[in-house]
Order: structure tokens, then C-alpha cells, then sequence
């Protein structure tokens, strides 16, 4: 049977639902203010802060709504990306607060994932010529390499005060996650390949301890990058540094691991590097090294066994213990999105047909409990019923990873999202 990504109805049912969820969203970023958080029926959740991951998360978006040529989008990227170098920006320390509040406060803490959400806003609004793009990527590149990267690990630090005065003992893989996906944009938007090939530093370090843990990967470390594997065993639902492993980031590695690999596949050599991609010391990962591809298809193997009806019921859970037992079985919308970007990245890497039948599974479980046919978007959270709640995460607050699995499985793996939109790229399947 035909694929559905080799189907141009599929594909056209893709585009449509990226229109849709382009118009959910078109009130997200109203003024040049910053992103808001949405709630369920899309309209602005005022007693939320103005986030400066979710506006980087925006302007990333809706530029690329723009590269798509969808009328109305580049005007919110634009707000997003003004928003980033004026009132998101501290102009007296450098860097970028994590939120402002509703009554204008900022939170002053300096964290590498909205740092890393710079980054990718700054690089897709650099190739869709959003005005003060490339001056923001320069900007954003230099806060993380010099205040963030730690070259002997070869991973960037989470968290500093204010005034870049106290860095936080805490080292966390979420935050270098969202930076490889970050550098491969900066690369893409730069031409320089320095950026790729220090994400595949970090690739290759999450590869071994991702290894070394049955292809679990260790989320949470102390400041001399020794793993925490009971950290918040007490709130294992936390939004971003929940208990034990999350299968979610086990497939959003799987596809980005492929992206390291396809990208440096066709990149020159880091001359800077010495040994050793990106000046760290910690990977075995190399330009074309087939190991990516087989850590890829290993990530994908156990999220998929570990996380897919784990109790039962359809979805993926949120959180399993380290021996792979269900932590919390809530289920939500994010890890399907990478579920079928993950599936649809190996398909197109492998040609094995059973990653085209899983994305087509998780596409299904998607339409059928995840996506909203009244109000529109996808529900962000289920129960373990498979019903709407909103114990973690509330309302509907961004499009980012449902936008991107509408997107992912027409483009190839390599250049990145904005690149192969710009230029009418489409995946080449073996």
C-alpha cells in the first residue's frame, strides 16, 4: 500500500491543518508586546505571563507561515521578533528574562531553553527577512555559546541569576534538546557549520547515556553532569523537569538525531573543533556517522514500547520509572506530535515500512482524541481515559509541535524546517 506521505491527498490534508492552526493562533502574538498563552478556544489567557519561550516558539511559527506564503502570518512574526529585542530583552545584563509578568514584572532568570527559543526564532526569521532577525541570532548565538556552553561537558548549563552572577547547580537535557534543534536552524541560517556540529556534540553525549540506560534517556544532572535519576520523585508531573524518563523526548531525540546526521552529512568540517565537533569532549558522533541513524531507530524502539498503551488505553504516557513502568499515564499532545514527526524522520531515513504504518497509527490516535473539531488546535492534555483535563498543562498555550508534525513529514531531513519551506524542498523517501 502507497504510503500516506507519498499520497498528494495527504499531503494536502497536512497543509490544510497547518492553515488551521495558523488561524487558531493568529491572536497569539497581538501586540509587539510577546507571545500569550491561549486558551482553549484560542482566545489570550491574560493571567498568564508573557513567556519568552512561547513568543520564540510564535515567531518561529508564524515566520514560517510566512515562508509558506499564508497571508496574515508575517505581521505576528515580526511582533514576536520585535518583542524578543525590546521588552523580553534586559538591556542592562544581556540575555533574556524568562517571562514578564501581567503587571509588567519580569522574572529576571537567565534559562537556557528560552535561550535556546531565541535562537530558533532569530534563525527562522532570519531566512523568512523578518526585520532585526539577523541581528537577534547574532545576539542570541553569542548569550548561549558565552554564558551557557560548557565545552569540557560538552552541553550548555541550565539556569543563571539575573545579573549572570550565580549559575544554577542544577544541568538538565531538555534545554540542550531544544538547543540542537536551535543550532541546526543557526546553521541553516547562517551558513556556518560550527553551530551543526556542536549540536552534534551534544547529540553525541545524550547518545551514550541514552545507551547506557536501555535507550532511557537520563533527564536530570548535578552541576558536574552526574545523572539525578530521582530528582522530583515527589512531582513527577512537573512541566519541564518531570520524574523519571519521558518517552516524548525519547522520539523528539529520534528526529533530531536524523536532522544532526542529514545535516552534517552535507557540512564542511569544523575547523575550530580540534578533536572533538564543537570544541566539547564528549561525542562520538561524526558528519555521516550511521550510528545516529541506528541510536534513532533504538530512541524511537523503546519510547514506543515503554510509552504507547502502556496501561491499557491508547496514547503515550507521560512519564515512566526506569525500569519502564507508567509514572504519569496523563497523556499529552506534544508527545504524539513527535511521535509522528519521529515516525515519519525514520521512514524517510530507513524506507522501512512499519515507521509509515506507526505514523499513520499515531496520526489516527491524533485526529480521533487530540485534535479539537470544535474549537479548533489540538487539546494539549488527556486523561488517562483519553479525555480533555488540565492538571499540567492549561488551555491551548502554542502551535509549535503540532504545527511542525503537519510540516515534517513533507520535508526532507536536511536543510531545516525554514530552508526547505523557502525553497519548495520535499522529502526524497528511499
Amino acid at each position: 500500500m502507497i504510503p500516506w506521505t507519498d499520497r498528494p491527498t495527504h499531503l494536502h490534508w497536512l497543509e490544510a491543518h497547518a492553515r488551521g492552526l495558523l488561524e487558531f493562533g493568529r491572536g497569539t502574538v497581538p501586540d509587539e508586546s510577546g507571545g500569550r498563552w491561549l486558551a482553549d478556544d484560542g482566545s489570550v489567557d491574560a493571567s498568564q505571563p508573557v513567556f519568552t519561550w512561547l513568543t520564540g516558539r510564535s515567531a518561529h511559527v508564524f515566520a514560517l507561515g510566512a515562508l509558506l506564503g499564508v497571508p496574515g502570518t508575517r505581521p505576528p512574526a515580526q511582533r514576536a521578533i520585535t518583542a524578543l529585542r525590546t521588552r523580553l530583552h534586559d538591556d542592562d545584563h544581556g540575555g533574556w528574562y524568562a517571562s514578564v509578568g501581567p503587571d509588567g514584572t519580569p522574572d529576571t532568570t537567565k534559562s537556557a531553553y528560552a535561550h535556546a527559543f531565541v535562537v530558533l526564532a532569530a534563525s527562522t526569521g532570519t531566512v523568512a527577512a523578518l526585520d532585526g532577525a539577523p541581528e537577534l541570532l547574532a545576539d542570541a548565538l553569542a548569550v548561549l555559546s558565552e554564558r551557557f556552553w560548557e565545552p569540557d561537558a560538552g552541553m550548555h548549563a541550565d539556569e543563571w541569576d539575573g545579573a549572570w552572577t550565580r549559575k544554577d547547580p542544577y544541568r538538565g537535557v531538555n534545554a540542550n534538546m531544544h538547543s540542537v534543534e536551535a543550532l541546526l536552524a543557526a546553521t541553516d541560517a547562517t551558513g556556518d557549520p560550527r553551530w551543526a556540529h556542536r549540536a552534534a556534540t551534544i547529540a553525541g553525549r545524550v547518545v551514550r547515556w541514552a545507551r547506557d540506560g536501555d535507550w532511557r534517556i537520563p533527564e536530570h544532572f548535578d552541576a558536574a553532569w552526574a545523572p539525578q535519576p530521582e530528582l522530583n520523585r515527589d512531582r513527577p508531573d512537573d512541566q519541564f523537569k518531570p520524574y523519571g524518563a519521558t518517552p516524548g523526548h525519547g522520539l523528539e531525540w529520534s528526529r533530531l538525531l536524523l536532522q544532526v546526521d542529514a545535516t552534517l552529512a552535507g557540512a564542511a568540517p569544523d575547523a575550530t573543533a580540534g578533536t572533538t565537533a564543537g570544541g566539547g569532549t564528549g561525542t562520538d558522533a561524526a558528519p555521516g556517522d550511521p550510528d545516529l541513524v541506528a541510536a534513532a531507530a533504538a530512541l524511537y524502539d523503546r519510547a514506543v514500547r515503554d510509552g504507547w498503551a502502556a496501561d491499557g488505553e491508547p496514547g503515550f504516557v507521560y512519564t515512566t520509572d526506569w525500569d519502564g513502568t507508567p509514572v504519569v499515564r496523563t497523556r499529552m499532545h506534544w508527545v504524539t506530535a513527535e511521535a509522528i514527526g519521529a515516525a515519519a524522520a525514520l521512514h524517510q531515513a530507513t524506507g522501512d515500512h512499519g515507521y509509515a504504518e506507526d505514523y499513520e497509527r499515531w496520526w489516527d490516535y491524533a485526529a480521533e482524541h487530540l485534535l479539537d473539531h470544535v474549537n479548533g488546535s489540538w487539546h494539549h492534555e488527556l486523561d488517562p481515559s483519553n479525555s480533555p483535563t488540565a492538571t499540567v498543562w492549561a488551555g491551548k498555550p502554542d502551535l509549535y509541535h503540532a504545527f511542525q508534525a503537519a510540516l515534517l513529514p513533507a520535508l526532507p531531513l536536511s536543510p531545516g524546517l525554514a530552508v526547505a519551506v523557502r525553497d519548495g524542498l520535499r522529502a526524497v523517501r528511499r
